[in-house]
């Protein structure tokens, strides 16, 4: 007999009360699964080519469809864009290219009577230059009390002409501009994104009235970027002679993870549990381990940070479990759920990065089978949603999209590519407009066109493609996310019972459920456990076994 997933031809919307159901039930977020727009690149409402706010409110009723249980939105704040967004102007504005803040009260409240909830970016660690703090402290000069809010600092050499220390700009280059009076100042991003100064009280200050100006307009929580970043080490000691890009996320440096940032969330998780329906944060935290990571979620602290350890894991059992056992081990203790994301705005799609046969690395663009890298990008949901805890899911995955690797040069926008060195500078690919129907100018987009030039053939990737059609990607997520919803082992919880598999393959049970995991090219047999609620390829089963293909996940149930 032969199983496959059978696709939901035209998924049910969630009835009023499930709605209800789902916006007041409690600890939401210990098995959500959130959805990452980047609004730019998610709908174009007014055809300019530049996706904005009123685009995703007309596209929330998908979301609601797709099973998502919150929205996570990118940066829309009024910024210059040197940094897409993450540089910010005003954090309190609305940027025009996205909208007008009445916009985004009317997306938060659409989102909500359909039992969305709206989680929105926060980037604490640095401003835009043209932010008005930053322009004073230019303006006023050395010893203003501006400059303190910032790393301000002479130079060395005889007559300050070097940078106050050796570090790095993340996305290469010193991680210091020298202005015209001669000091320096701290940007561990772009030129543009100065460093707050976290040690002056006006910092926090600020920041705690802009959560509550959000909080106040009805958001459900916040992904604080650059999360580990907001403390430097006392004295902003140099590194020394190290490969700093190599450090990143692999030890503990001056400028990164330092302990000190966790007063700060302390204070803010104060400030969130004044107001009532179980806001959340959540922390882009990169840390050396999942230990430290752990740090930032005890219970008094943040509510989730993203497991990159998991996103940067090649598709191998071996690997997989290894990090899955961590992550569960460490997020134990203090009581967080784990997180599991496989790809995000910033690295190539994961359709991309499997479809090379070494499997992986965040970063890498080479040449692959686009027919492997979808068939592991498949497995690989599967077996995500199968974790304990919450997941996340970035625009276009569900499509099955690649990155889009040939984008021209005058086209490109990432910081990372003009600096030159550190970061390939090749995160545009990711972010090219997502497809709505076959045809259009900019298959469904917009009106006007994309940002970013969309490739031949984007069209047959669509939703409209898509929708009703047994066996494509998106219909497997959503029976996927349809089947966990309704599964009671599925979601939360912190533990997974590890059975026997072949070599290459992962299995473990939770409760009645089972998943297995084929990470190899080439067909297994294994037991039948149960009858098959979903697979990503076709499963055959006879007298009691069930042969899996390469590259494949199933889902199982025994009850």
């Amino acid at each position: 007999m032969s199983q496959q997933h059978s696709a939901a031809q035209d998924p049910t919307p969630r009835t009023a009360s499930a709605v209800a159901t789902a916006t007041r039930r409690r600890d939401w977020w210990r098995d959500a699964v959130i959805y990452q727009v980047y609004p730019r690149s998610f709908a174009d409402s007014d055809g300019d080519g530049m996706g904005d706010l009123e685009g995703v409110r007309t596209r929330l009723p998908y979301l609601r469809d797709l099973g998502v249980d919150a929205v996570w939105l990118s940066p829309f704040y009024a910024s210059p864009q040197a940094d897409a967004g993450y540089d910010v102007a005003d954090y309190r504005a609305v940027d025009p290219m996205f909208g007008t803040l009445l916009d985004a009260d009317a997306l938060i409240r659409d989102a909500h009577e359909l039992g969305l909830r709206i989680i929105v970016d926060l980037v604490p660690n640095h401003s835009s230059d043209q932010h008005e703090w930053f322009k004073r402290a230019l303006a006023e000069g050395p010893g203003s009390p501006c400059r303190d809010r910032y790393h301000f600092r002479p130079g060395k050499g005889e007559n300050g002409e070097l940078p106050p220390n050796d570090w790095e700009s993340i996305f290469g280059g010193p991680a210091w501009t020298r202005v015209e009076d001669g000091e320096w100042y701290l940007h561990l991003f772009a030129p543009e994104q100065p460093d707050f100064n976290w040690e002056h009280p006006a910092v926090g200050d600020e920041f705690r009235s802009i959560l509550r100006f959000w909080l106040d307009m009805g958001v459900d929580g916040f992904r604080i970027d650059v999360a580990h970043g907001l403390v430097k080490a006392e004295g902003l000691p140099d590194l020394g002679d190290h490969d700093q890009l190599k450090l990143l996320g692999n030890d503990v440096m001056p400028f990164f993870d330092q302990d000190g940032v966790h007063e700060i969330y302390r204070q803010w998780r104060r400030i969130l549990d004044e107001y009532s329906g179980e806001r959340i944060f959540v922390a882009e935290a990169w840390t050396p381990t999942v230990e430290r990571t752990a740090h930032y979620v005890r219970p008094d602290e943040l509510h989730q940070a993203f497991n990159f350890q998991y996103l940067s894991t090649h598709w191998d059992a071996g690997e997989l479990r290894g990090v899955i056992d961590r992550t569960l081990d460490a997020m134990r203790p203090v009581g967080a759920p784990s997180t599991w994301v496989l790809s995000n705005h910033d690295v190539t799609r994961h359709t991309t990065r499997f479809a090379n046969p070494a499997g992986l690395g965040t970063q890498i663009r080479l040449p692959g089978d686009r027919e492997l890298g979808l068939k592991r990008a498949r497995a690989a949901t599967l077996l995500m949603l199968a974790l304990p805890g919450s997941a996340y899911v970035y625009q276009g995955e569900e499509l099955g999209l690649p990155d889009v690797t040939d984008l021209p040069d005058e086209v490109r926008q990432d910081p990372a590519y003009f600096r030159g060195a550190g970061q390939d500078g090749f995160r545009d690919g990711c972010r090219v407009p997502i497809p709505w129907t076959r045809t259009g100018p900019s298959y469904g987009f917009g009106d006007g066109g994309s940002w970013l030039p969309q490739p031949e053939g984007w069209g047959e990737l669509s939703v409209e493609a898509q929708t009703g059609v047994p066996g494509s990607t998106l219909e497997l997520y959503r029976t996927a996310l349809s089947v966990r919803r309704d599964q009671p082992d599925l979601g939360a919880g912190d533990t997974v019972e590890w059975l026997r598999a072949p070599e290459g393959v992962l299995a473990f049970r939770r409760g009645e459920f089972v998943c297995v995991a084929n990470t190899t090219g080439e067909s297994v047999t294994v037991p039948v456990h149960g009858r098959v609620l979903l697979s990503s390829g076709e499963v055959t089963e006879a007298d009691g076994e069930a042969k899996v293909p390469g590259d494949t996940t199933v889902w199982w149930t025994t009850g």
